[in-house]
């Protein structure tokens, strides 16, 4: 007999970059939830499901049975005495209203992904009110820092994953790593727009940075002089991300949801040029396919996949909950990655 699908549900859903990764997986998605009404009528498009709205509002026990909770909270100020109160000291934020459906529907795992500053958020309190949260709640739980360059896609982007079971830790190292790539695979042909040379600068030496990034040069943009010192007037401009350029022989900078205006500027070193990553190359460096249907409102269009999640790196999270084995009674020892090329959607 086939087995029965794990049911999810997806809250703070976005456009649907989680449920599109644990459905490649075989999973079931049973109840959706998100706030925007531009992000819902882009999510109703590509999957036949309106969201539900504000989860704050939404009883419990209205939501359908499920096994995994999904959720990319938002990072609200927790409001932390440092007593390790944990669910007590939750009150007040939109994380709350996760641990209360945790509490009434009990499900068998919950994922969480937050950027990573998380970790940092309130001196390290942060991220240790939410572990004592899941363990008031009967969970055991851990985390990681994920970067969706180590998972088939040509981006620098690191998010912190919270995983909790009743079962067990689940032992990260059990992620499989694909084959790095670069950002040059993952272009559009034939794409215009070229900037005039007039208004960049290309380094004349650039290496491969430690994160598979390589800064190219930046753009000829007017800067506040006041009080620069000789030989430094490029700093700022050089510092401030919209104006940077990297080279398509390494991967691009995390996708931010508030640069709406598109600015990712790329250096193409075979014709000595540069231009901006467009919209469907942003789309498919989170791991979205061809086939997605994304909102006609430019600006709207690129603070969605800003703020939504890697599809392949979630895809493996996904496939790997699937094994028992991988949930163990201790937190586990890092290992050394097994290697792999991802094929979600072939």
């Amino acid at each position: 007999m086939a087995k029965t699908p794990l049911k999810f549900i997806d809250l703070f859903a976005g456009i649907g970059g989680f449920r599109m990764a644990f459905q490649s997986q075989g999973y079931e998605c049973v109840f959706s939830s998100e706030i925007s009404k531009a992000c819902q009528e882009v999510y109703s498009k590509n999957f036949g499901y309106m969201p539900q709205g504000d989860i704050a509002k939404i009883s419990p026990k209205s939501i359908p049975d499920f096994n995994v909770l999904l959720a990319g909270f938002p990072c609200q100020p927790f409001s932390i005495s440092g007593k390790k109160m944990g669910f007590k000291d939750t009150r007040g934020t939109l994380f709350f209203n996760i641990c209360k459906i945790i509490k009434i529907k009990k499900p068998e795992y919950v994922v969480l992904e937050n950027v990573k500053h998380l970790l940092h958020h309130d001196g390290g309190k942060t991220i240790q009110v939410i572990q004592n949260s899941l363990e008031e709640l009967g969970y055991k739980s851990n985390f990681k820092i994920l970067n969706a360059k180590d998972f088939g896609v040509p981006q620098n982007r690191e998010r912190i994953v919270i995983i909790a079971s009743k079962s067990g830790y689940f032992n990260f190292q059990s992620l499989r790593h694909s084959k790095p790539t670069n950002l040059r695979d993952f272009l559009d042909e034939g794409v215009s727009g070229f900037l005039d040379d007039t208004e960049y600068t290309i380094l004349e030496e650039f290496n491969m940075q430690d994160s598979g990034l390589i800064f190219a040069g930046y753009r000829n943009k007017n800067i506040w002089k006041k009080g620069i010192r000789p030989n430094t007037k490029h700093l700022s401009r050089v510092h401030r991300q919209p104006n940077r350029i990297y080279s398509i022989d390494g991967v691009h900078p995390t996708i931010p949801s508030q640069e709406t205006s598109g600015r990712f500027f790329i250096f193409i070193p075979e014709e000595r040029k540069v231009r901006k990553l467009t919209i469907n190359e942003c789309y498919r460096i989170m791991g979205f396919p061809a086939s997605f249907k994304k909102t006609a409102n430019l600006s709207d269009a690129y603070r969605q996949i800003g703020n939504s999640v890697c599809v392949p790196m979630f895809a493996e999270v996904a496939c790997q909950m699937k094994n028992p084995e991988n949930f163990l009674k201790h937190e586990p020892q890092r290992n050394p990655h097994k290697i792999l090329q991802l094929g979600l959607f072939d």
